[in-house]
């Protein structure tokens, strides 16, 4: 077994930590936050994630793991070290490789043997050149120290399965030496590996996230053309999915993609194409499909009210996606403020995403209206004007037609998920809003007729 250091402990260093201890490597997690590390310690992540406190607290009894601020014990006789810190976006869409950067420092200045340095972290096609030629100008022992990538593929909400049972190992290497020590970290996973160079890895992981991207952006097209000519999303995305070509997956329409991956890795595609002369056109209309998206159903419920000011607002689900406390590029942080500004008096509520968001906008006024956390979807509704669902929580797919009816003064909800069948909650009394749908409202069917009628003449 090797053993391994762990640059960062966010999604991607805390769990792949984990889980390189979990097969019984000798791991050592570093971070530069001592509060951060002392929470770890204790056997407390710092992030919310299915399943990644169970292993923590069973690696560091075993003695497997352990947490550091020492960055410099941690490198100085490591064989690999993993780097798993952010990449944020630059305002002109170009990747941060700040945090890599001194990562990089700090191994070639401690490093005092043969060491694979292992970037997880998704950086744009070149940058792991960059690194291994940084690190040999700031190495100062005699020591053989090559740069490997390994992106990597895991979802907030199951990243610790996804890494364990990952459909596949991509490594990006240079040399048979750095290939065989990679493929010894990996072997205990029992997973496939696909060996190919590093500007190859590099590549996989943008392609694979932007297509993802830009079938969750296809399908929010179609089913804004949907709601124009009749048509009903679901029903579409069923009749595609049987289609293997196509597949089942990342077919639902709803508002938008966010969370820390697709809305960076997609901008970050779009500069390096652009930075060498090439245009991405459908990189380019993904990205603008989804900023679109993610306020439409604010934009339809301002068709329909005169004003927010002094209304109840029922908000369901804060994070971008349910199983994680995650807020990046949540549209309930597009859609809160536009709220807000209009006088709203928003109640909120999300199992796991509440206290975060509360850093964002605290309890209390915020600008014209107030927003108020709320520990239940009901407590939310009671009395609320409107109500708009943006996170797909057990909790928020539980509440029933009939009980939006009864809790809410005026039972009209603008449902970002497509969570409920337009027939049941037409006939349950309730004004009901969704994405792709036939919308329910006296107003929706007369356009729908019209579009019919329209058409026969053809």
């Amino acid at each position: 077994m090797c053993k391994i250091a762990v640059a960062g402990t966010g999604y991607v260093g805390l769990v792949a930590g984990v889980c390189f201890a979990e097969m019984g490597h000798q791991v050592t997690c570093v971070d530069i936050d001592e509060a951060k590390v002392k929470m770890m310690q204790s056997g407390v992540s710092p992030i919310y994630e299915d399943g990644l406190e169970e292993l923590m607290k069973k690696n560091y009894d075993a003695g497997r793991i352990d947490y550091t601020t020492n960055y410099k014990a941690a490198y100085k006789n490591a064989d690999a070290v993993f780097i798993g810190v952010g990449t944020p976006e630059n305002e002109d869409g170009s990747a941060n490789l700040s945090y890599i950067a001194t990562v990089a420092r700090q191994i070639a200045e401690n490093v005092e043997k043969d060491c694979l340095i292992v970037v997880k972290s998704t950086v744009p096609v070149g940058t792991n050149d960059k690194v291994e030629q940084f690190i040999n100008d700031f190495l100062i022992n005699d020591v053989r120290v090559e740069v490997a990538s390994n992106p990597e593929f895991l979802a907030q909400g199951s990243a610790v399965h996804d890494t364990l049972f990952a459909k596949r190992i991509i490594i990006g290497t240079e040399s048979e030496w750095a290939e065989n020590l990679l493929k010894e970290i990996y072997e205990p996973f029992n997973l496939p590996v696909v060996a190919v160079n590093r500007r190859s890895a590099e590549m996989i992981k943008y392609a694979s996230n932007d297509f993802l991207a830009l079938k969750i952006s296809y399908m929010n097209d179609i089913a804004n053309l949907c709601e124009l000519v009749g048509a009903d999303v679901q029903d579409v995305a069923q009749g595609m999915s049987f289609d293997d070509r196509i597949g089942s997956k990342f077919l639902n329409a709803g508002i938008g993609y966010g969370g820390s991956c697709f809305p960076k890795d997609t901008k970050a595609l779009d500069y390096l194409a652009t930075q060498n002369g090439y245009e991405l056109k459908t990189i380019k209309a993904a990205i603008e499909v989804n900023k679109d998206q993610k306020t439409l159903l604010y934009k339809k419920a301002s068709n329909r009210l005169i004003t927010f000011n002094g209304l109840k607002v029922a908000v369901l689900g804060l994070t971008f996606k349910p199983g994680t406390d995650d807020l990046r590029e949540a549209p309930s942080l597009e859609n809160i403020p536009l709220l807000l500004s209009q006088g709203a008096d928003i109640h909120a509520f999300d199992p796991v995403g509440a206290d975060n968001f509360a850093k964002v906008y605290p309890e209390g006024t915020n600008g014209k209206g107030s927003i108020t956390y709320v520990q239940s979807p009901e407590e939310a509704l009671k009395d609320a004007n409107v109500c708009f669902i943006f996170t797909e929580w057990g909790e928020v797919k539980a509440v029933q037609p009939e009980t939006f009816k009864l809790l809410m003064r005026t039972p009209l909800v603008y449902d970002g998920r497509n969570l409920h069948e337009v027939a049941r909650m037409e006939k349950s009394g309730v004004e009901y809003y969704s994405v792709g749908r036939a919308p329910a409202n006296k107003n929706g069917l007369k356009e729908l007729k019209k579009v019919e009628l329209q058409a026969s003449r053809f």
